[in-house]
């Protein structure tokens, strides 16, 4: 558990700064809404997954180095994707194996959590009061559910919002089809998959669709408006901005 005074190095993915800033900014908010100083390093720029999934690993080791050198004193990381938590912790290994930076990328797969295990395990879930009425789903990203292993923090919050009725699909989590660039590749068959995705929020009343990760939502976003869907697509900070800040 991390003391309150503690400085939380927070990392923002590149589709949060080029594209969704604001959720980045919700992020900071929420944080310190429950207590924490926030600390961003500007030098940061990619984690390196994009290059790394591509099979480029010489541009991805340039990149991911580079957030080695940012992140290696820092005591905490917390981050608003589980794409990116996701390959911190679990491929830096495999991309610096026998490397010089091997030692530092390890010690830092055990500081990077994404945010809703980050407040599950600092014990700030019982802390989140608000109120957000509506039919609400939530999309746990693949990157999260299958390789961090986050099943449930995000039920946890979401049941101290006040005002929510449940539109959650049966059964473990449905890939929207992102994929990062498994979308631009395969691009028929990652729209045919969003479509699946949203109409089994859609068949449940959903109004608000929330999600851990900002691809999924870039993803979710781009063909619920191709489909002239009237659903509301949001990232948990965003949404958790909104139910706990929002003016009463």
């Amino acid at each position: 558990m991390t003391s309150k005074q503690t400085p939380i190095s927070i990392f923002i993915p590149c589709l949060v700064d080029q594209v969704y800033p604001e959720m980045g900014l919700a992020m900071v908010k929420v944080l310190e809404h429950l207590g924490y100083s926030v600390s961003y390093d500007s030098r940061q720029t990619c984690c390196g997954q994009p290059a790394f999934n591509a099979g480029h690993w010489q541009e991805a080791r340039q990149v991911a180095g580079c957030f080695i050198d940012v992140f290696k004193d820092a005591e905490i990381i917390v981050c608003p994707s589980g794409s990116c938590t996701a390959m911190v912790r679990h491929f830096y290994s495999q991309l610096f194996a026998g490397r010089p930076q091997q030692r530092p990328a390890a010690q830092l797969a055990g500081k990077i959590f994404e945010i809703s295990e980050f407040l599950d395990r600092q014990g700030d879930i019982e802390k989140i009061h608000g109120k957000f009425p509506g039919k609400i789903g939530f999309h746990n990203s693949c990157h999260s559910y299958r390789e961090l292993r986050i099943a449930d923090p995000w039920q946890k919050i979401l049941a101290q919002i006040e005002g929510i009725e449940w539109a959650q699909p049966e059964g473990e989590p449905v890939c929207c089809g992102f994929g990062g660039i498994f979308s631009f590749k395969y691009a028929p068959i990652a729209t045919a998959m969003a479509k699946t995705r949203l109409e089994m929020f859609v068949e449940k009343g959903a109004e608000t669709i929330i999600s851990n990760d900002p691809g999924c939502i870039m993803h979710m976003r781009q063909q619920a408006a191709a489909q002239g869907l009237e659903v509301n697509i949001l990232h948990l900070v965003e949404f958790l901005q909104q139910a706990m800040l929002a003016p009463a």
